[in-house]
């Protein structure tokens, strides 16, 4: 079935089909099949699709080919691809996106800001409070900007997850980022996530965990604008 998919849009969606091809790797895996040609085939379909593009999601789609050609084991075609992912800066399109810290620790907040401003972040809001924080997005909304927002789950005033109720009633193009001690797996922590955040940080964490946070909101969001 997803074989067949894969090849309906193929022509038309390259990353669709690509998709297809993984799952039909993963049920061939399932059942004891070979599926190196299935990772191999999606490999190449997310390297046509980036072909001579410089955008977010084109760098996206040369990392998720590199891990397609990992699988396959084709380890010079995964070191060619995830070397063109490196060559396209994050900010490529345009200029970086305002991000919004939402932490009641002020050494946390630091730690997040001074790597930040290190990846090329330079419009950055922060906030120790849930309702200034609410307040801040909420402007920013209203100025047609559309911010990633790092937002912690224990605030002393209002709770993360209302906070990230109310603003994805507001727009859905928002990405957020729930920072948490709390285990994911936590009713109230797994209700948020299935609410349409973008991504979930244990603390503590590290940096490199900040970044593939980051980097799943801005392709989530570079995938709103096809």
């Amino acid at each position: 079935m997803f074989i067949n998919l894969a090849e309906a849009h193929k022509n038309n969606d390259k990353v669709k089909a690509a998709l297809y091809k993984i799952l039909a790797a993963e049920c061939k895996k399932r059942q004891n099949k070979e599926n190196n040609n299935d990772f191999l085939n999606a490999g190449k379909l997310f390297m046509e699709y980036a072909k001579n593009k410089k955008t977010y999601d084109a760098k996206n789609s040369y990392l998720c080919a590199s891990k397609c050609f990992l699988k396959a084991g084709k380890f010079e075609d995964a070191r060619i691809a995830h070397n063109k992912s490196r060559q396209i800066s994050i900010f490529e399109s345009g200029a970086p996106r305002p991000i919004v810290i939402i932490e009641d620790s002020n050494a946390v907040t630091m730690k997040i800001q001074t790597y930040l401003q290190k990846l090329g972040y330079s419009d950055i809001l922060t906030f120790s409070k849930g309702k200034d924080g609410l307040d801040g997005c909420i402007k920013l909304l209203g100025e047609n900007k559309t911010p990633i927002l790092l937002l912690d789950m224990g605030l002393p005033d209002v709770s993360g997850d209302k906070i990230a109720e109310k603003l994805l009633s507001k727009s859905t193009e928002l990405q957020i980022v729930i920072i948490t001690a709390d285990e994911k797996t936590t009713k109230r922590v797994s209700k948020t996530i299935s609410s349409g955040v973008a991504a979930f940080i244990q603390k503590p964490f590290t940096m490199d965990e900040l970044k593939k946070a980051i980097d799943t909101a801005e392709f989530e969001y570079s995938m709103l604008q096809k």
